[in-house]
């Protein structure tokens, strides 16, 4: 199982290539209040001084330390590698037996401890400047040694309450964001770090990492500075676990005075003296505290946690790498041949226009309806839903027959129904399909227009990375559309105007529709005289009814005499329609002279059955043939539409788009990719170079090595 560190160092050094925390590995996240000895007690599982000392805040930006063990094979082995051969001479590779190593220095060799050091403290000024303020950007060193354990941790800035300094008044507030950041990660395990010469009770660090890890199953505590207790006083309890329980436990250590720093005491005299204190202070506790049992605690405690952490790491990986391969395939391929991308681009647009028309298209909208189904609702649903609301008689009131009737005789009263009336009011209603008609050619070329986009975002995407040649198609296929309006409005224009030229009475359906009239007019006839009672003659009943209408007295017919028309209070047949006439101010009475200049006030009368009669026979004759040509018009609109305006575009189209874009002084302009594109592919493609490499390191684990 101690091959699993290594492991994960390796999937570390892979996604720090890239910069990005997107995988969250297992390491150990070192927490503290400032000054509490955290840097202290890497530096003792390190062995070497290595990091920054101080007063007040030293660490200001996240160190991750990867302690890798190496023995002496593996020395010689890195010494070979790192050995190179420069201007003819052999020049040897590492000296010594311990070096360590920067993400940032690439592969520089630091076989001298103190350069580290002064490494770190030139590489945090250079991000976080002289002052005291702190960042979040990590440090990324590899110590490899023979004398350490293999661990990975994260050591953070220590926790502080009052800004010091030119520090940020919201310091506090930056410190405990980062910490818990980085604490935040599942996979990672919690080095509490408390000074025993505090009340345990009051430790910043236990109460962060409750914060995310409320059962304590991934937190250790560790107790400094037990030789700097209180005289009189132990950390017997602490160590036990009676005043605050973690479940990892609790190891206590004795760290190197400022002034053991100052002399520059080795660490490896620090441990000797800690084990000889432990010895005599902690008898019972001895071999479960002190540093060396802490970095074999910690080595223990990773491996477990990296065995549990890797089958759902290895799934994330997996995911990860597949959908980064389908992101780099949306950002597709840089172009080398320009004139071949161009014409591929155009011909593909071109099919993939048709197709969303046609049904056909490779990505289905499950939204809305779009593309050619839309054309479909438009002609079936809206155009003809529109087109049967149209009320046969809508607009034409009783009085609008009726004059235009008699209009149509003009002085003479007439015996029969004029047929030019019916053909003014027929033409008149039917001028009114004329407007539903022309907004479906306007909602058919919207919808076109809305194609456009819908093959923008759904099926080329490749066309938006260029975004001059996405314009420049939108362009040419809008100006082809508006060239082809025009033809269609004019084509459905005269497809009402045809019907208008020529009202054909001898129609077929019309022809039936007028039997099937004179049928009904029959019978409602002879029903009529059947009413009549035995003393009138039945040769006289359609008399009698006609001259029922007052002023038939005068020699009248029902359509002659103006002032009997005028009278008020007249009587019809049961069921007779009212009939809005208008009359003078003040009826003159027979005999004197009638004002002519008089403004008529409209007067409500009954109509007579002539009139009746008339007034039913143009509107019958009106309904049947206006739905004789609602039917034509409601076939022949959607035919005119497809024929020239969709059907015309989907021919041309990429024969236009060639014919517009297609040339060698437009190639560079529209094949110049958006100014992220290039940027994103290249962030892509190293992403997925780093999950692909991840996943070949997690492949090379066998089975055994997991237990």
């Amino acid at each position: 199982m101690e091959a699993l560190i290594p492991v994960i160092n390796k999937l570390q050094d892979v996604f720090n290539t890239v910069g990005t925390d997107i995988i969250q590995l297992p390491q150990i996240v070192v927490v503290g209040t400032q000054s509490s000895g955290k840097s202290s007690v890497l530096e003792s599982l390190v062995g070497r001084d290595i990091l920054p000392r101080g007063t007040g805040v030293v660490t200001r930006r996240p160190l991750i330390l990867q302690l890798v063990h190496i023995d002496a094979e593996d020395r010689r082995k890195t010494n070979e590698e790192n050995a190179s051969r420069k201007n003819g001479r052999l020049y040897k590779g590492i000296e010594g037996e311990e070096w360590g190593k920067f993400l940032h220095t690439k592969n520089k060799i630091y076989a001298d401890f103190e350069d580290i050091r002064k490494e770190i403290e030139a590489e945090t000024e250079r991000i976080t400047g002289n002052n005291k303020g702190i960042s979040d950007e990590p440090i990324h060193l590899k110590i490899f040694s023979p004398h350490v354990v293999s661990l990975t941790l994260v050591d953070l800035p220590g926790i502080t309450k009052v800004p010091v300094g030119d520090q940020p008044n919201d310091i506090e507030i930056q410190i405990r964001e980062l910490i818990l950041k980085h604490i935040a990660n599942p996979n990672s395990i919690i080095l509490a770090v408390t000074a025993a010469n505090t009340d345990m009770a009051t430790s910043e660090a236990l109460k962060v990492a409750r914060e995310v890890d409320p059962d304590g199953r991934r937190t250790l505590a560790v107790v400094t500075k037990l030789d700097l207790m209180d005289a009189g006083t132990d950390a017997m309890d602490v160590l036990m676990g009676r005043v605050i329980p973690v479940k990892l436990g609790i190891i206590g250590v004795v760290n190197r005075s400022q002034l053991d720093i100052n002399q520059k005491k080795l660490v490896a005299d620090s441990i000797r003296d800690e084990h000889a204190f432990l010895q005599k202070k902690y008898p019972s506790l001895a071999n479960r505290n002190g540093t060396k049992y802490l970095a074999r605690t910690l080595n223990r405690l990773l491996m477990h946690h990296i065995r549990d952490c890797l089958p759902e790491l290895k799934t994330r990986i997996n995911v990860l790498a597949a959908q980064y391969q389908s992101l780099l395939n949306s950002y597709g391929e840089p172009v080398e041949d320009k004139s071949a991308t161009l014409l591929q681009l155009i011909t593909k647009f071109a099919a993939e226009y048709c197709n969303t028309i046609e049904g056909t298209a490779k990505y289905i909208e499950t939204a809305e309806l779009c593309g050619g189904a839309r054309i479909c609702y438009i002609f079936h649903e809206t155009f003809g839903r529109t087109l049967e609301s149209v009320d046969p008689l809508g607009g034409l009131t009783t009085i609008d027959v009726l004059t235009a009737i008699r209009n149509a005789t003009g002085p003479r009263p007439a015996l029969f129904v004029p047929e030019v009336s019916f053909e003014l009011l027929v033409k008149r209603q039917i001028k009114r399909l004329e407007e539903p008609s022309l907004r479906c050619v306007e909602l058919v070329h919207e919808e076109m227009q809305r194609i456009i986009q819908h093959c923008s975002n759904y099926s080329t995407q490749e066309l938006l990375r260029f975004p001059k040649l996405h314009d420049a198609i939108v362009e040419v296929v809008t100006s082809l559309l508006r060239r082809r309006l025009p033809v269609t409005n004019d084509m459905v224009h005269n497809l009402v105007a045809i019907e208008l030229a020529y009202i054909n009475t001898k129609h077929p359906d019309f022809a039936d529709a007028i039997g099937l009239m004179n049928n009904n007019l029959d019978e409602q006839r002879r029903n009529r005289m059947k009413d009549l009672p035995p003393s009138v003659p039945r040769d006289k009943g359609a008399a009698s009814s006609l001259q029922s209408a007052p002023g038939a007295e005068h020699g009248d017919g029902g359509t002659g005499n103006w002032r009997g028309m005028f009278k008020k209070g007249e009587e019809g047949l049961p069921g007779d329609r009212t009939y809005h006439q208008f009359l003078p101010p003040a009826s003159p009475q027979r005999g004197h002279a009638v004002n002519l200049l008089d403004v008529p006030v409209p007067v409500s009368r009954k109509l007579s059955a002539r009139e009746q009669r008339d007034c039913e026979v143009i509107e019958r004759l009106i309904k049947s043939y206006f739905l004789i040509v609602r039917k034509n018009i409601q076939d022949s609109v959607p035919k005119a539409v497809m024929h020239f305006l969709v059907n015309n575009v989907k021919d041309c189209l990429q024969s236009e788009l060639v014919g517009q874009l297609y040339k060698t002084a437009l190639l560079n302009d529209l094949l110049i990719e958006s100014e992220d594109m290039a940027q994103r592919r290249n962030e892509a493609s190293d992403m997925l170079k780093a999950l692909q490499k991840a996943s070949q390191v997690i492949a090379e684990i066998r089975e055994t090595h997991m237990w």
